[in-house]
């Protein structure tokens, strides 16, 4: 940890909102109204509006608040703004939050519209918790300049719309340079990438990573998405891998990754969440957090580590993060037509993995609902699903279904990863596919979805047509 972390960051003044903003957020406030009477779920759209009326609308309604937490990354975003919007709340702060995962300047701007009055002003001592996409960054911040930043990890995702993933890290590299000097910047280390940025960071800086020794390695011939480091161009190494390129890094230069400021120990999985005792350089907690897998514990360290950037106690984290709810289609659980349904999001071949991971505890067998589509938000280039482990779901799979625009290519996949036949004829519409699969699942048992970006957009919806937790109701 660099030097001290200060409690909070220099109070800004609160100006009066011009006439020009609140029109715009009046407007913005129309269109949020009229989507919901609708039933859309188009989450962005008021920040749209806003943002062609008032241009630098977000700036505007940032100015004046009492703290702003940006998280980005590849995997992950979505559930560490939701843990740490969370721990706030216990803290008793008032929070704005993005919590639906809109993550485009538009998405955060339309969250603020939602917090704000009809003239453009946010309640006082407001603290914003902002899921930033990784290309949107260095735009939000500037609109809306962090108290702490905190980077999940960086990998392979959507290589039609971002490139290769060395290229988002030589972009945020330059982002950090634009940064106010008061962020803390908050650094999962355990990725190699991720734990890069600190040369380019000449100010406060929390770093976070897993320190259990025993947790298992990485499944042989499993995909690593980062293996050289794109300044250097030397390869890295890897005296244990826990997942993709996260892990116990060294290169042949010397440079290895450091001991991490906030750390997770003694990490023990159940049917109910992950157990794991979380180490800071005060004092340390043992956690019972209500999440499955690895890269929850990844999600609460970054939610840690942010959290004590912003002044927050030990044991308020604690709290915090033993009340999590399940972000938007994030290992939610609901119930629909007397059956359990869990959705689990997959949108790279490393944050399937991961999501199947949860899906592999001896003896058991899975009702599965796979949906695959290509839109822009997903990535058109569906190869990355022959880098997924399917493999693992063989034994494990008691019935499957398919969908979604690329139904066809997943189930090819899926056949030659051994698992059985869909037991109903494969189907594009999201919606025929999800009544097929509620139909081959026995009452009291569970269907568990893994779907895509857009198809997790669709299929949430109608489920919550079909009676189960609306679509805006959302930890």
């Amino acid at each position: 940890m660099s030097d001290t972390v200060d409690d909070v960051r220099p109070r800004r003044p609160r100006p009066m909102p011009s006439p020009r903003l609140g029109a715009a957020v009046m407007a913005g406030k129309a269109a949020r109204f009229g989507m919901r009477a609708l039933g859309s779920g188009g989450t962005a759209l008021p920040g749209l509006i806003a943002e062609r009326m008032q241009p630098n609308a977000l700036g505007q309604l940032a100015a004046g608040l009492s703290s702003v937490a940006l998280i980005t990354g590849t995997n992950g975003k979505t559930t560490t703004a939701a843990m740490l919007a969370r721990i706030l709340r216990t803290d008793g702060r008032a929070v704005v939050h993005n919590r639906a995962g809109s993550n485009l300047m538009r998405g955060v701007t339309a969250a603020m519209i939602d917090a704000a009055s009809p003239l453009g002003r946010l309640p006082n001592e407001t603290n914003a918790v902002l899921e930033a996409d990784e290309a949107a960054l260095p735009a939000i911040a500037a609109a809306a300049p962090p108290s702490v930043a905190a980077f999940t990890n960086l990998m392979r995702d959507q290589l039609d719309r971002y490139g290769e993933i060395e290229s988002i890290a030589l972009r945020w590299a330059d982002a950090l340079s634009r940064f106010p000097p008061h962020t803390t910047i908050a650094l999962n280390v355990d990725d190699p990438l991720i734990a890069s940025l600190s040369r380019h960071w000449p100010g406060q800086s929390l770093s976070f990573g897993i320190e259990d020794p025993d947790i298992p390695p990485a499944p042989p011939g499993e995909i690593v998405d980062a293996v050289w480091d794109p300044q250097t161009d030397e390869d890295f190494r890897y005296s244990r891998r826990y997942f993709a390129q996260l892990g116990r890094w060294h290169t042949a230069g010397g440079t290895q990754r450091p001991r991490p400021d906030i750390a997770a120990d003694d990490i023990a999985a159940s049917s109910e969440g992950t157990s794991f005792t979380l180490r800071t350089p005060q004092a340390s907690a043992d956690i019972a957090l209500p999440a499955q897998g690895l890269y929850s514990v990844y999600n609460a360290l970054a939610a840690a580590a942010s959290a004590t950037a912003l002044g927050v106690s030990l044991e308020t984290i604690r709290a915090g993060l033993e009340s999590h709810q399940a972000a938007f289609g994030r290992q939610e659980e609901m119930l629909v037509q007397g059956r359990r349904v869990r959705v689990l999001l997959g949108k790279n071949p490393s944050g399937m993995n991961q999501a199947l991971r949860t899906l592999q505890h001896p003896g058991e067998r899975h009702h599965l609902l796979v949906l695959l589509n290509d839109g822009i938000a997903d990535g058109t280039d569906v190869s990355w699903i022959w880098d997924v482990d399917w493999e693992s779901q063989a034994q494990h799979c008691e019935s499957l279904t398919v969908g979604g625009r690329r139904a066809a290519d997943m189930a090819l996949r899926l056949e030659y990863a051994g698992l059985p036949p869909p037991c109903s004829p494969i189907a594009n519409d999201v919606g025929q596919a999800l009544r097929a699969a509620l139909d081959a699942v026995p009452e009291s048992a569970r269907l568990t979805i893994l779907p895509t970006y857009t198809a997790m957009l669709d299929v949430r919806q109608r489920l919550g047509h079909l009676g189960a937790s609306r679509l805006w109701d959302v930890a």
